[in-house]
């Protein structure tokens, strides 16, 4: 049956691997749960016609084997009232009845095994719908950091490849030059008359605290080895 054989597909179907070559899983994901919810309407439909065939077809069989009994039990009756000829036509209808519920019979057992193919297809499909609901939110959620992870490193890629790495090192470069020029100008700007006027003062100074120090280390005694001196003139 075209039906089975659908389902069948359906059922066989890995959803990883539909999710492996899909462009968008997140759609596909979505897809293949609606096409599977539709596919479960159609074989709900097909399998209750194929029970209300099978039913039908059970019932011509019973009522035709109900018609070629009782004509087996008309011709038994003519037989034990010694009318053979009308046994005869009662045997010739209850073979045909027999032959038709034959027929039906087979039709109907042939029909009983597609309704229970249909139902196990119908099981199957039920619980791989089941599986592609609970599965729906974890394998998007799945697909969406997957596809952040992966921007991410496109454009990390990108940003080391693109040159904006080695621009932004050339710029520090750029920086560290701009503030050595800026230090060595300052440094000439300190180097004027001025400048060099404050330097002789400060070395004066130094040398008269070098003179102050060195004296108060002696204690005056080059002062005091001059008062004789002076006194001997008098």
């Amino acid at each position: 049956m075209g039906m089975l054989d659908r389902v069948s597909t359906i059922v066989r179907s890995n959803i990883n691997d539909l999710l492996d070559r899909a462009e968008d899983p997140e759609k596909m994901i979505r897809q293949l749960l609606a096409d599977m919810e539709n596919q479960l309407i159609q074989v709900k439909t097909q399998v209750a016609a194929s029970i209300a065939d099978e039913q039908r077809l059970k019932e011509r069989w019973q009522q035709n084997q109900q018609q070629a009994d009782e004509w087996q039990r008309k011709a038994e009756l003519a037989v034990t009232k010694g009318d053979d000829d009308l046994a005869k036509q009662a045997l010739a209808r209850r073979n045909t009845f027999v032959q038709t519920a034959t027929g039906f019979k087979e039709q109907y057992e042939e029909q009983a095994r597609q309704v229970e193919e249909l139902k196990s297809a119908l099981d199957k499909l039920e619980a791989k719908i089941d599986e592609a609901r609970t599965k729906k939110d974890l394998l998007i959620a799945r697909s969406r950091r997957a596809q952040a992870e992966r921007q991410v490193h496109e454009t990390l890629g990108k940003a080391s490849t693109s040159g904006a790495t080695g621009g932004f090192d050339r710029m520090e470069e750029k920086v560290r030059t701009q503030e050595a020029r800026a230090k060595a100008l300052s440094g000439l700007d300190h180097d004027t008359v001025d400048e060099k006027f404050r330097q002789l003062e400060q070395e004066d100074q130094v040398s008269s605290d070098l003179a102050a120090l060195k004296s108060k280390l002696s204690g005056g005694t080059t002062d005091q080895k001059q008062l004789p001196s002076g006194g001997s003139e008098r």
